[in-house]
């Protein structure tokens, strides 16, 4: 390998850099790209196979589900506070707004915990919403 290959990245687990690619991908869903990100997040975890390493598999995993669930918490709740308060009443939209705000942000910072993790190669679980980690 020569020094136009080498960008600094060295894979100290089997499966790194898939892990850190997965939680990127939360990351990118959560504030770049929505939807575009997930599906790529998920065409990723469906392409898990039995040889894949552990540790990708578990954050692409604990990534994927968690980006279908979170998705389902902000667009869900979001929707039936609107109905529920009204488009016209300003409560409505403090409530909507601090909610928004409350879930997107605490995914966010779960999800540089994620990538940490995943960097560290180190399995993750996303509290509360996250499916339970597999046994080694």
């Amino acid at each position: 390998m020569n020094s136009e290959d080498d960008f600094g990245i060295t894979e100290d687990k089997q499966g790194q850099s898939l892990a850190v690619t997965a939680a990127a991908l939360f990351l990118l869903n959560l504030l770049a790209l929505p939807g575009l990100a997930f599906l790529i997040l998920a065409g990723l975890w469906l392409k898990v196979g039995p040889d894949t390493p552990p540790l990708a598999r578990q954050h692409l995993k604990q990534a994927t589900y968690v980006s279908f669930w979170g998705g389902l918490l902000i667009v869900g709740l979001s929707a039936a506070i609107l109905l529920a308060g009204g488009l016209q009443s300003a409560w409505t939209w403090v409530v909507l707004i601090l909610y928004f705000t409350c879930i997107h942000s605490t995914l966010i910072l779960l999800g540089m915990i994620a990538l940490i993790k995943a960097m560290n190669g180190q399995i993750w679980r996303y509290p509360l919403i996250g499916p339970t980690v597999d046994a080694p």
